[in-house]
């Protein structure tokens, strides 16, 4: 049920005003631990990575000669989303769009879009790859590469003080109050959970559905349920920004199966191979581990990079 048909309206709001006040307080306080800045000071970097610059394909054609034009969508910290200047693309992704770049020696030229758009960009040649939290499938994998370089993961998140110390097989939710996305998989998984559940005879979850992360927040937060589980990155975020909220458990976003994010490339373009090569030099010296941290997303670190992966199946 939505706060918006409950009675106590009233009490609703003030508790709202609390909790925003609250959040501005914390992000106040907290405004150095996230830089949004146009000029990214603390960005981290690395060098040329001759391995990966010799698996680029000598016949490949770049957008733009010396320059390795990446497409992205900035749909949300800390992922990707605009900077102070309203104009500059500032998260991990752009980060690590960058530790590309300067793996294969080339500029970065990296071009805002609509997430929607960039299956018809990268088909029609309009950029080179795409790095804006793209997860595998297999149906996708019939028109683009991909290269894998984050665990898509879902999280549990519980109010500080919650006596939940962890959330992470399907007994773990039994009893319990949750909120999550409606139509989505996340849900879909919860779903699942709650089945097999029920079936063992353990008591069922109850679920709520709000209509978006701010209120699914307020709701952890008042108690009015125990947990939020969904897209963890923004979680995570909210979670170091505000210091309200703590993670009790990752679930990939593909469960039973798994869904990593990946730079999507033009199918047999041959990209790929270099791109998985820059990753997996990245995870060996210690750099990506770096760029994660900045973003508080450590818990989204791959073991290794992985070029067409099995994805989430057609349905």
């Amino acid at each position: 049920m939505s706060f918006k048909t409950r009675k106590s309206r009233t009490g609703v709001r003030v508790a709202a005003l609390g909790l925003a006040l609250a959040m501005t307080f914390a992000t106040a306080q907290a405004a150095d631990q996230f830089d949004f800045s146009p000029e990214q000071r603390g960005r981290v970097h690395t060098g040329k990575d001759a391995e990966a610059v010799n698996a680029t394909p000598p016949n490949f054609k770049f957008v733009k000669e010396g320059v390795l034009t990446i497409a992205i969508a900035p749909f949300a910290p800390p992922i990707s989303t605009y900077g102070s200047d309203a104009k500059t693309v500032v998260g991990f992704d752009p980060d690590f769009a960058h530790l590309i770049a300067e793996a294969l020696g080339l500029k970065l030229d990296l071009q805002p879009i609509a997430w929607p758009d960039w299956p018809l960009g990268l088909s029609s040649g309009k950029y080179d790859a795409v790095i804006s939290n793209v997860g595998v499938t297999e149906q996708r994998k019939e028109k683009f590469d991909f290269s894998t370089y984050r665990l898509g993961l879902h999280g549990f998140y519980v109010r500080k003080d919650s006596p939940i110390q962890s959330i992470k097989v399907p007994k773990d939710i039994a009893g319990l109050k949750l909120t999550t996305g409606a139509g989505t998989n996340q849900e879909r998984i919860l779903l699942e959970w709650n089945k097999q559940n029920v079936a063992a005879g353990l008591k069922p979850a109850e679920f709520q559905y709000y209509d978006d992360d701010v209120t699914r927040w307020l709701a952890v937060t008042t108690k009015r349920v125990d947990a939020n589980f969904n897209p963890n990155a923004p979680q995570a975020y909210e979670a170091a920004k505000n210091g309200q909220l703590r993670l009790v458990g990752t679930v990939n976003a593909g469960w039973p199966l798994k869904s990593d994010v990946a730079i999507a490339t033009r199918k047999g373009s041959g990209l790929a191979t270099a791109l998985t090569t820059a990753t997996n030099n990245l995870i060996r010296n210690g750099t990506y581990a770096k760029a994660l941290a900045r973003w508080s997303l450590a818990e989204e670190a791959l073991p290794k990079s992985e070029t067409n992966p099995p994805g989430l199946p057609k349905f």
